[in-house]
């Protein structure tokens, strides 16, 4: 017999025994989201048995490359992940065009002629299921494609089809300085380690690979816009060589924001003008320079004229002027990619009029390989704008639609806001010129504003994460349904628990209209505290230049609120077609989400739904906030389905947003009111506190300045 104190040791020992099983079992549930939608988590039984019905071992006809091999290395990954070990009856095979059999050549045919990365996915009763390409890259995106939908809550036979990007270009423009710094980054420092390139290659490098190949994205600018010449020099191009090598197997190619004066920067040339010709022939030799080592870089992108940044116009040039020299260097090697995002302080205009005055009767003069991006809306990033008039008006200049996935003016990466309903109002308005916003910007693509950093969840919050893969679906493919692109993330992130996903998705489709009531309601904007753009500021009027001061943008007085853009105002209204004005020419027909982004109105004007102007703002105000408490308890309700460490993530930043949703109202009402002298309509909240108490918040802190 044991003695009483082994007595005790061995029941203390099996004790801690099961105390160490419970904390492994629950570290091993945990999740830190850094496999974003990769998870490939296990399927419940029914599905797996489906899924094992139509997949098996994974084959690679002819000859595999690198890229081939990774496509089937992924899925060999994803259905271990998804089923198990225990391998399905049939098979995956992946196939090139060049590798079909006879009776299959209707699949080829399906591929002829079609873009770069286009692929067939087909159900064959005896074989399982095969993926089938004109490219290697299209095999990898076939993969993704496969595991996307086995991981999903679709029907199977869905997924048979042919797949075609609307876009050539689907790319993220990262706003990473070289020392680590991210503009407009809310996820940590730059995930580019520049100091240690080219030795040594982070692993996140890879990972980031992948994740952008899963959504078709084949193009990263990788530094900020607001560039820095020495990005340009051989220490540079070598670091940029690295990154190119490694990326090239997962479809994505290297572009680099280029500084406009870099020849005088960094070349020993005292000019940076255009149309001089030791000028061009700079750019010519550096371009050769890096097409030396990376004979797939993709080109510049150039932000020029903007925000102080060096440009054409500096020596009295055009915009097509200076794109078109960098054109030229990169010939038919590449693509200049231009930004549209202009204004000056010497202009009086309203801002929003400035792109189009300057980009539109340039129209034709840019050459072939220049794309002209143009933000989705006509003044930044807005919660909501109207979508940007140059899109339909320079019908032969290619445009490209540029998007910030970053929230720089939606919560940063605290607030929950899905940004798909966001892009899909843009990409499906009718500009009035013939196509809608999709149609004009399918022979260029989309750009997107990086929301990725160090964070162990790339984006700062895991709700952020949705919008990089709502970003990459759009582009791929701008029919998609914003309902349609947050089921496929929520299950593939999440679960597809259909309980789970009856909630969460519709709490993803509504999120940001909600962050558009309680920051900017009825088409006010850029009411963001000034600089770091973190919570209200709509006081601030007393800025040097004019368009920096939220009070430009609002206009509010004792008689009324908005920005008269009609044409008993700005007239910005007329640099739309003439049917698509007519909408918002009416503030008693428009849709009222623009109404004060067109129009100055009284406060005692009468809105459609019986209420002012002013108690109709103070209703927009308060239903944001009842919506973002709504969204916390929907969340609450959801922990069953999520494991504890992401549910209490996300629960710790829906406490800060409805923490700074009722700030932004109190804010905003209480400054409202020292301008039209009202009192609140009846059975309102008052503010918490004085307008002086918002106006003393200082925050040199801010993330992202």
């Amino acid at each position: 017999m044991m003695r009483g104190r082994e007595v005790v040791n061995r029941i203390g020992a099996l004790l801690a025994a099961l105390l160490l099983s419970v904390l492994s079992a629950g570290a091993a549930q945990a999740e830190d989201g850094y496999d974003l939608w990769l998870r490939y988590a296990p399927l419940e039984a029914a599905r797996a048995a489906e899924v094992r019905e139509v997949t098996g071992p994974v084959q690679v006809r002819g000859e595999a490359g690198e890229t081939a091999r990774l496509a089937q290395e992924e899925i060999e990954r994803g259905l271990s992940g998804l089923v198990g070990d225990t391998p399905g009856e049939r098979s995956v095979t992946l196939s090139q065009t060049k590798d079909l059999t006879e009776g299959e050549s209707w699949l080829a045919a399906e591929l002829e002629g079609a873009p770069d990365g286009s692929f067939v996915i087909a159900a064959d009763p005896n074989a399982g299921t095969i993926i089938v390409a004109n490219d290697e890259t299209g095999l990898l995106y076939g993969a993704f494609a496969l595991l996307r939908h086995l991981a999903g809550d679709r029907p199977l036979p869905e997924m048979a089809k042919t797949y075609r990007p609307a876009m050539p270009l689907r790319m993220l423009n990262h706003w990473d300085n070289p020392d680590g710094h991210v503009e407009r980054g809310y996820a940590g420092r730059s995930i580019f380690d520049w100091w240690h390139l080219p030795e040594r290659l982070d692993q996140r490098m890879i990972d980031y690979a992948r994740a952008n190949a899963s959504l078709g994205i084949n193009g990263a600018a990788v530094n900020n816009v607001n560039a820095r010449a020495f990005m340009l020099e051989p220490r540079y191009i070598a670091k940029l060589t690295r990154l190119a090598d490694a990326w090239r197997p997962y479809g994505i190619r290297v572009y680099l924001s280029a500084r406009f004066s870099a020849p005088r920067d960094i070349g020993g040339l005292d000019t940076a003008d255009p149309l001089d010709p030791q000028v061009a022939a700079w750019w010519q030799a550096k371009a050769d320079e890096i097409y030396e080592s990376i004979p797939d870089f993709g080109g510049f992108l150039v932000k020029a004229n903007s925000e102080g940044q060096p440009g054409p116009q500096d020596y009295g040039r055009t915009h097509a002027d200076g794109a078109n020299m960098l054109a030229e260097a990169l010939g038919e090697r590449g693509t200049v990619i231009w930004r549209a995002f202009v204004y000056s302080a010497e202009d009086e205009t309203d801002r929003a009029k400035q792109a189009y005055e300057e980009f539109v009767p340039l129209d034709g003069q840019f050459a072939d390989n220049v794309i002209v991006q143009v933000k989705n809306g006509p003044i930044d990033f807005q919660p909501r704008e109207p979508f940007h008039p140059m899109f339909g008006a320079m019908p032969n200049t290619k445009l490209m639609l540029e998007a910030q996935i970053t929230k720089e003016y939606l919560g940063f990466a605290s607030h929950l806001a899905f940004l798909a309903p966001m892009w899909e109002e843009v990409l499906d308005a009718d500009t009035g010129r013939g196509g809608t916003v999709a149609q004009v910007v399918a022979p260029a693509g989309m750009a997107g504003v990086a929301n990725t950093g160090s964070d162990r969840n790339w984006s700062g919050s895991h709700f952020d994460q949705a919008n990089w893969y709502a970003f990459g679906r759009m582009a791929w493919d701008p029919s998609l349904s914003s309902e349609a692109i947050a089921r496929e993330w929520a299950a593939q992130t999440f679960g597809h628990d259909e309980r789970f996903l009856t909630a969460a998705v519709p709490m993803m489709l509504s999120s940001r209209e909600s962050v558009a009531r309680y920051m900017t309601p009825m088409g006010l904007a850029h009411l963001m505290d000034t600089g770091h753009h973190y919570g209200p500021g709509p006081w601030v009027c007393d800025l040097p230049r004019p368009e920096w001061n939220p009070c430009y943008y609002h206009r509010a007085d004792k008689d009324g609120i908005g920005f008269d853009r009609t044409e008993t105002g700005s007239d910005a209204l007329a640099q739309y077609a003439p049917g698509i004005a007519a909408t918002w020419s009416d503030p008693a027909q428009m849709d009222d989400r623009y109404l004060l982004w067109f129009h100055h109105l009284p406060w005692d004007y009468r809105m459609g739904s019986g209420r002012t102007l002013w108690a109709e703002l103070v209703h927009r105000y308060d239903r944001g906030i009842t919506e973002v408490d709504a969204m916390a308890l929907t969340w609450r309700s959801l922990a069953p389905y999520v494991d504890a460490q992401r549910h209490r993530a996300v629960s710790e930043s829906l406490q800060i947003q409805q923490r700074e949703a009722r700030w932004w109202r109190d804010a905003s009402l209480r400054y409202w009111q020292s301008v039209n002298g009202l009192e609140l309509p009846a059975g309102v909240r008052e503010p918490e506190h004085t307008l002086d108490h918002y106006k003393a918040f200082t925050f040199p802190e801010a993330p992202g300045q």
